[in-house]
């Protein structure tokens, strides 16, 4: 195997310590919980706890504390990074992009900020409703599994916003072991792409496109070859597992010193 591949492979975190890193998440939010719980029982009156929302019937809004609510925006993150990070180890048919990674964590913040800012006011949970309506988001999510993550992390952020970090955690926990669970229950099937190159050069390096291919436990088939000018293109066909990092793949066949490609393009083929 390529080197710089089996370099590039030992920086991602393993997934045994993302779940073990979650379970100690939600353990410590669990013991959070039991030692300041979100609201008394058995009383009308709104919570006293610095990181309490206030009871629904509260004639009187419960006092923002800065500190506690800070403290609930940094709890959102760091559940929303948690399952981000173990959702891009086990993504769906196609890998997560690195504005959707981010979007995960910001939606997670997000639910925490409006259960914060809403609090026991129904006027203002209708003014977020309608101000919502005015975002519209051009970018689709193809991926039904990735809008249903969406969806939990912003209701894990609402926990978070409400105080009740004991259910996030547990939450938390329970979605990162499912992920990893529905992966190893139900096969991915490879993804089929279409790897178009152009050299620097006229000579076109296929030895060490080859070899870096193949180290990546890409199955290729050469399909087009033509020269333009001084360069070379070729294109190949491609079966590669849906977890192979193109970013890097990409950046090591266009390595000046090693390879002398002059742009490398994957396109995604429908039908195999």
């Amino acid at each position: 195997m390529d080197p710089n591949h089996a370099s590039t492979q030992s920086r991602r975190l393993p997934v045994w310590l993302l779940i073990a890193t979650t379970l100690l998440v939600a353990v410590a939010l669990l013991w959070v919980e039991q030692r300041w719980p979100a609201s008394p029982v058995g009383t009308g009156a709104s919570a006293v706890l610095p990181f309490a929302a206030g009871a629904i019937g509260d004639s009187v809004p419960s006092p923002l504390h800065p500190g506690a609510e800070a403290l609930k925006l940094v709890v959102a993150a760091l559940i929303g990074a948690l399952i981000s990070a173990v959702h891009r180890r086990y993504p769906g048919d196609k890998p997560i992009s690195r504005s959707l990674a981010q979007a995960q964590i910001l939606l997670c913040v997000a639910g925490a900020l409006m259960m914060i800012i809403i609090g026991n006011s129904f006027a203002r949970a209708l003014g977020i409703a309608g101000g919502a309506t005015i975002v519209r988001f051009r970018t689709p999510v193809e991926d039904p599994k990735d809008s249903t993550v969406l969806f939990l992390l912003l209701g894990l952020g609402m926990a978070c916003g409400l105080g009740e970090f004991g259910v996030a955690g547990l939450g938390a926990a329970f979605l990162c072991l499912l992920l990893v669970l529905l992966d190893w229950i139900i096969e991915r099937k490879p993804r089929a792409m279409m790897l178009d190159m152009v050299s620097a050069g006229p000579q076109f390096p296929a030895e060490y496109v080859n070899q870096l291919l193949a180290a990546y436990q890409v199955q290729f088939e050469q399909r087009e070859v033509g020269q333009h000018g001084q360069k070379a293109t070729v294109r190949y066909y491609c079966t590669l597992d849906p977890d192979t990092p193109l970013q890097r793949l990409s950046e090591q066949l266009t390595d000046a010193d090693a390879a002398g490609l002059k742009s490398v393009t994957w396109e995604t083929q429908k039908k195999v």
